[in-house]
Formats: structure tokens, sequence, C-alpha cells
């Protein structure tokens, strides 16, 4: 049986991050600051728990940012693949703090339903208002690259969530104004966090699949199954494995059955194609020349 080794290492770079971290940690902190100011010297809890919700994108910030200094370092003998798993790892850090976030909340604004306590709308109306620009500037920093790099995309939902808070903010002030019904306050923090959690939950859920190796959302493993079964001279594709270095990065890896002739020009076809139609950058592929002896790996196409 004669086998042939192929590696690309070909990829498009990941956009860099590094200046669009800069502007988002230090736009949140700052508004981190004014917003739980104004929180405790009003005493509404919408405000405090936007607030604290910001303090945890800071951190998941940080965090993310960290992620993708590292991903950019290269592999080492310990570290073969290099560091871009930590992207994977910053984007699930990611949503478990905003679930986390999401419970203190809840609990507080249950809390607040037993004890109202008058907050003055305007004031929340303001520094809500002052939020929205903050997070939605920020969330506009990574929307760009949300599409190809999940942990950008953590950093998109976190920004785009404390935006969407902050407008319910707004609503409830505007509704303590006109009403005065001061149930409001606590009843917004309740709706917007339900909300906040739903997506923070698809993004661990994501997180979790690139982690456990499984096939990037963005492909489809039965199409590039078929596309490699497709190709001049192969008769079975087997030991097909696609999997994440990193939230930009894709690898592959596989057993290819090929009576061609020119492996080399076969093999630059396959990892030049899959770069481009398919977004996997670091193939690896075995030839064989004889029909694989091991049915149940022949079958795992």
């Amino acid at each position: 049986m004669a086998h042939d080794h192929a590696h690309a290492h070909a990829h498009k770079p990941p956009a860099d991050l590094g200046p669009a971290f800069r502007w988002a940690v230090g736009l949140n902190t700052s508004y981190v600051i004014v917003e739980a100011t104004a929180g405790f010297l009003t005493g509404s809890l919408a405000l405090l728990a936007d607030a604290g919700h910001n303090l945890t994108d800071v951190a998941g910030l940080l965090i993310a940012w960290g992620a993708a200094v590292l991903a950019k370092r290269a592999g080492t003998a310990a570290f073969t693949f290099g560091y871009g798993r930590a992207t994977i790892l910053a984007a699930m850090l990611n949503a478990m703090a905003i679930l986390i976030g999401v419970v203190v909340v809840v609990w507080e604004a249950a809390q607040r339903f037993q004890s109202v306590v008058e907050v003055p709308g305007l004031t929340i109306l303001l520094v809500a208002l002052v939020g929205i620009g903050v997070n939605t500037g920020s969330a506009l920093l990574f929307m760009a690259s949300k599409k190809d790099d999940l942990n950008a995309k953590g950093a998109y939902l976190h920004m785009a969530a404390d935006a969407a808070v902050s407008g319910a903010v707004v609503l409830a002030a505007a509704g303590i104004m006109l009403t005065g019904w001061q149930w409001l306050d606590p009843a917004v923090a309740i709706a917007v966090s339900v909300l906040i959690a739903w997506t923070a939950w698809g993004l661990l859920r994501d997180a979790l699949r690139l982690e456990l190796d499984g096939v990037p959302d963005a492909i489809d493993r039965q199409a590039v199954a078929d596309w490699l079964g497709a190709q001049d001279g192969v008769s079975n594709v087997h030991d097909l494995h696609i999997w994440a270095l990193s939230t930009t990065r894709t690898a592959l890896a596989v057993h290819i059955v090929w009576d061609g002739a020119d492996p080399d020009a076969f093999i630059d076809h396959v990892t030049d194609e899959l770069d481009h139609d398919f977004g996997i950058g670091h193939v690896t592929v075995q030839l064989e020349r004889t029909p694989c002896e091991r049915a149940d790996a022949c079958m795992a196409m």
C-alpha cells in the first residue's frame, strides 16, 4: 500500500482585532464607572444591572483580546498547532460570564418586586442613552469579523446585548416618568436578561462544539466528502476529520484511495480548492493505492 502525505498551511490571516479591543475596553470601562455611580446614587436596579453586565463585558473583552494575541504566536515543540484554541476558550468564557450575570440580575430583580424602590426616571434615561451610543459603537467595531471569528462574535454579542439592555432601560425610564410604575425597572431588567441568556446560550453551544473538535458550523462535512469523492481518480474517501484550530482556522485530515499518475498535482489541487471553496487552510491528505481494508473506516464519510 503506497502512502502520500501532504500538508497545506496556507490560510488567510485573521483580521487584526487589536484596535477594536483597545477602543471597546476603553469605552466600556469609562461607561461602567459612570453608570455604576449613577445607579448607586439613584438606586436604579436597571442601571446597576447594566453596569454589572458591562463590567463582565470588560473582563470578557480582555480575555478575548488576550486569546487573539495568543492565537498569533507560532507553534512550539509542546504546542505544535500554536495557541489558536485559546480563542475558543475565550468565546466559551464570554458566554459563561454573560449567563452568570443574567442569573445575578434576575435574582436581584425578583427581590426588588417585593420591595419597590422609587428611582428618578430622567437620570436613568440620560445615562442609558449614553450607554446605547457606547455599546452600539463597540459592537460595530467587531461587526465585520463576527461571521468568520467566533471570538469576535462573542465580543460583538456582548456589546450588542449591552446596547439592547441600555435601550430597554431607556424604555423603562420613560415608562416610569409617564406612569409612575416603579415596577417597570425590575421588570425590564428581567425581560432583557432572558433575551441576553438566549444569545449567550447560542454562543456557548458553538464554542463547546469547537472545543470538542466538532465540525465548524459553517462547514458542511458531507459536502466536503462528496467533493473529494468526485475528484478524478478517487475511488474511496475515508477517515475524514474536520476540526477547528482556532475560531478562524480549520484543519482537515483524510485518507483517499486514488489511482492517478501525478500525486503532487492532485494534492496541490485538493488543498488549494479546499482552502478556496470551504475555508479549510490546514489540510493533511494520505493517498492510498489499494482499497481500504477496514470496512468501518471506509464507511466513515
